[in-house]
């Protein structure tokens, strides 16, 4: 059922994404940053096919992205951008809205939802996306406006070589709306703290080891049975909190798993390299 639900909103990111390129950017020669962005620009003066554009310069960050962050979001990653591709040959490029600032503001949202929700479930829509995700396990800021920062490069780019600042100007508030609705959605910059009793310690430490995240193991007694216990803590994002409960559940489903959220962490938080 898990697995049948997160098909569905790949499928459903990889749609709104589409949409949001060819129904409300492409057509007003705006831009989506990023990687998307690139393909965009370089369709625009070549006539090149933007989506199998978008494909081709994901291949090397969706490498990197599995070196760096692991085979589960890769898989997904794949699947979102190979779908996009895909519904952008399907999917008329034609105009929904006349006004390119309405193009702007609705293909960011679009463009931000279908991001933000495959974001959520482990995954990415590829292109910046991959980088930012990288930058925030080592880093502590939030994803959309890493984002946003990555894609001003785009931006100028496009004012630059079509000689029409409009353009990038419009195309900045389509980033800058997608980054917000990405960070609604996601949120990977909020830390929690999870407190984790269970009697397999050994196995998922060393689970957790692997991803790699740091683990303190806190001996505990029951009040009532006044039996010793092994209680795990551990800090993470909220974008890595799915990959920690699917963890849990796997190696130990009669866990007690309490989990908070962290106002603040002074000292050595991030342990990716």
């Amino acid at each position: 059922m898990k697995k049948a639900l997160d098909v569905l909103i790949i499928l459903v990111g990889a749609m709104l994404v589409a949409v949001g390129f060819n129904m409300f950017l492409i057509p007003h020669q705006l831009l989506s940053g990023g990687v998307s962005g690139i393909a965009m620009i370089i369709g625009y003066f070549s006539n090149f096919n933007i989506g199998f554009l978008y494909l081709l310069f994901n291949l090397p960050l969706m490498i990197w992205g599995l070196v760096s962050i692991g085979r589960r979001f890769i898989m997904i990653s794949v699947a979102s951008v190979v779908l996009t591709t895909w519904m952008m040959q399907i999917i008329p490029t034609n105009f929904v809205a006349k006004d390119p600032m309405l193009g702007a503001v609705f293909g960011g949202v679009l463009i931000g939802i279908g991001s933000g929700i495959t974001l959520r479930i482990g995954g990415s829509s590829g292109g910046f996306d991959i980088v930012g995700l990288i930058l925030t396990r080592k880093y502590d800021f939030p994803l959309g406006m890493i984002l946003s920062a990555m894609n001003g490069v785009v931006i100028v780019a496009l004012g630059y070589f079509k000689n029409n600042w409009d353009l990038a100007l419009f195309s900045m508030l389509a980033i800058f709306i997608s980054g917000k609705t990405v960070d609604m959605i996601h949120i990977s910059h909020v830390k929690v703290t999870a407190f984790i009793v269970t009697k397999h310690k050994d196995a998922i430490i060393n689970k957790l080891l692997m991803i790699p995240r740091g683990v303190t193991l806190i001996k505990t007694e029951g009040a009532y049975t006044q039996q010793q216990h092994d209680m795990l803590m551990t800090v993470t994002t909220r974008y890595e909190l799915v990959e920690l409960k699917r963890i849990i559940k796997e190696i130990d489903p009669k866990a007690f798993v309490n989990i908070v959220e962290t106002v603040g962490v002074v000292g050595e938080f991030r342990k990716h390299k």
